[in-house]
């Protein structure tokens, strides 16, 4: 019996003692970050500054989650920023200047991001092509496609569009928080100075936080995500997949079906999430729109546990590394920091986390041969 219960263990990587304690160890290094830039700039818990964490953390952990699937298999995608500009410049010039029905334009960019992953799929699998160099062709063909469609000229909704709009800048409902005003303007007093003439305002007690329509988007494509990855026989396919894809294979897994799924996932949400950023800023610029998104989404993911040797990752700990992620860089404005240093945090942030990987990889492997020589 514990010989057969071993593998069910170790099933969903959400369930393994050194995934957990990376999504804990995430947990807390977002409080820190977060406690440290309020401490500094109380300005930080702005209801405004708030808002818009959540907002950008919703639309670039749709991205994340995309880029988990593709990564947890072994592989990657370069091609996920592209695909954003595809998409987001593609959505307005149908709508705008084609005179598409919402109806018939979304579903057609959806359809299209499906034909995408499945040529990602197709030649990884078939063809045996490194992901890396497909993906990174794909990265220059879908940002070239827009260019040139669009005649690289910025595609906007102008003024129309508004119901579908809601999906990006709506906010359904708000959320009280107490005593939040007083800690961010008022210096924990229940006034206001301002700071030019002197004149107290009396703050209220409660602060209400509205709730980005993105957010609870992104909310119902995690909850979907983690439900198939950790409660159904095609998350774990997955999983065996980027553990080992020749045992797999022997096991009676069909290895080239989930990896062409996993990029037909992901291709799907840089499609999806492209369409929520062009929406959100009403316009999109087919030069530099989604530009270096996929590094976000990959270090959000590595960040966040995700494995990049495959078969590790938890859609938990790619929520709270896009949280990370978000709150980074908006320290960085907050802060005064130079905004040239931006790439430099992110590339820090990738290799912080491949080395964490490692050196918790190595543990693990010391640990198990310890309690073997014991046994």
């Amino acid at each position: 019996m514990a010989t057969r219960s071993e593998p069910r263990t170790r099933g969903a990587a959400s369930l393994l003692p050194e995934g957990r304690r990376k999504v804990v160890g995430v947990f807390w290094l977002l409080v820190a970050v977060s406690l440290a830039t309020a401490l500094l700039n109380p300005r930080f818990l702005l209801a405004e500054n708030i808002e818009n964490l959540i907002r950008r953390t919703a639309l670039f952990g749709i991205l994340g989650i995309g880029a988990s699937f593709v990564i947890i298999t072994g592989g990657i995608d370069l091609s996920i920023g592209s695909v954003v500009a595809l998409a987001g410049c593609m959505l307005p010039w149908l709508l705008a200047a084609e005179h598409w029905p919402p109806a018939v334009a979304v579903p057609a960019l959806l359809g299209a991001s499906v034909l995408i992953g499945l040529a990602h799929g197709v030649l990884v699998t078939k063809l045996r092509l490194q992901p890396f160099v497909v993906t990174l062709c794909g990265l220059l063909l879908y940002r070239g496609t827009a260019r040139g469609i669009s005649g690289d000229q910025t595609q906007g909704f102008g003024v129309g569009f508004e119901s579908l709009r809601y999906l990006a800048v709506g906010s359904p409902f708000s959320v009280p928080v107490p005593f939040l005003s007083w800690i961010a303007e008022g210096q924990l007093s229940p006034y206001a100075v301002h700071p030019f003439t002197g004149v107290k305002t009396r703050l209220d007690v409660i602060t209400w936080i509205d709730v980005p329509m993105p957010f609870l988007l992104f909310l119902a494509i995690a909850l979907a995500a983690s439900v198939f990855l950790n409660r159904t026989i095609y998350g774990r396919y997955l999983m065996a997949l980027g553990r080992n894809e020749q045992a797999a294979r022997y096991s009676g897994v069909d290895t080239d079906a989930m990896t062409i799924l996993a990029y037909v996932i992901c291709s799907v949400l840089a499609c999806f999430g492209g369409m929520l950023f062009t929406l959100e800023v009403n316009s999109a610029q087919p030069v530099d729109f989604g530009n270096f998104y996929e590094l976000y989404a990959i270090a959000a993911a590595v960040l966040g546990g995700v494995s990049l040797r495959g078969g590790e990752g938890s859609v938990a700990g790619v929520v709270l590394g896009t949280a990370l992620m978000q709150v980074l860089r908006n320290a960085i404005n907050m802060l005064g920091v130079p905004t040239q240093i931006e790439f430099a945090v992110i590339g820090a942030v990738i290799l912080i986390g491949v080395v964490a990987d490692e050196v918790v990889r190595r543990y693990s492997a010391a640990r198990k041969v310890r309690l073997l020589q014991s046994d």
